[in-house]
């Protein structure tokens, strides 16, 4: 497996060889810095620890300065692990990955945190239909989640019970999304249809071989 941590930019569409329009997120893909290379021996696990976007240095603490300056870089934003990098042992400390790790035509897994709705009913979070119509009296149940459970058995309601509550802003991944286009002049990767969070939010970009 191979991968980026990048910066969703927008949605946009292109054409293709046969002129069909296709949906498409573009997302602002690297670079990153190797800031830490974990090996089996040592952490008992293998993965590559890379780092995106600039951050000013009096915003960052000093154990995480000098674990980028080991890494003979300035101080980043954002860190995340990539496990089973391929040919992770090439990868040199403090090497700079470009969007060209990816080419055109592969397909990658895209993970975000989703957009936050904040505290919403039934119908919104799940989909229900509501209780029934506006019929002998029901003016106010449209989106009413209905009974919760019996009364004398059993007597409380089951955990996991859909109900209405906090929505989004968790962790999704999309997976097998087709790269339509990279741009590497301006490490820009296109997407085919859409991935998790709103325009700025961070993403991490998944190949696996």
């Amino acid at each position: 497996m191979s991968g980026l941590i990048g910066k969703k930019i927008g949605m946009t569409s292109i054409y293709d060889a046969s002129g069909k329009q296709q949906p498409c997120t573009v997302i602002e893909a690297g670079p990153c810095v190797v800031t830490q290379i974990r090996t089996l021996e040592k952490d008992g696990y293998t993965s590559l620890q890379l780092a995106f976007e600039e951050k000013k240095e009096k915003n960052c603490t000093k154990p995480m300065k000098g674990h980028f300056a080991k890494a003979s870089t300035t101080p980043k934003r954002h860190v995340a692990e990539f496990s089973r990098f391929e040919d992770g042992h090439k990868k040199t400390f403090g090497e700079t990955l470009l969007c060209n790790v990816f080419g055109e035509g592969e397909y990658v897994d895209v993970v975000g945190i989703s957009k936050g709705k904040g505290f919403q009913g039934v119908v919104k979070r799940h989909g229900f239909h509501g209780v029934g119509d506006k019929t002998h009296g029901q003016h106010d149940r449209l989106r009413a989640p209905g009974s919760v459970g019996a009364s004398s058995y059993p007597s409380r309601v089951f955990k996991g019970l859909r109900m209405a509550g906090r929505t989004g802003g968790k962790r999704v991944k999309v997976q097998n999304l087709q790269i339509l286009k990279v741009i590497e002049e301006k490490n820009l990767v296109i997407v085919k249809g859409s991935v998790p969070g709103p325009k700025g939010s961070i993403l991490k970009l998944e190949r696996w071989s």
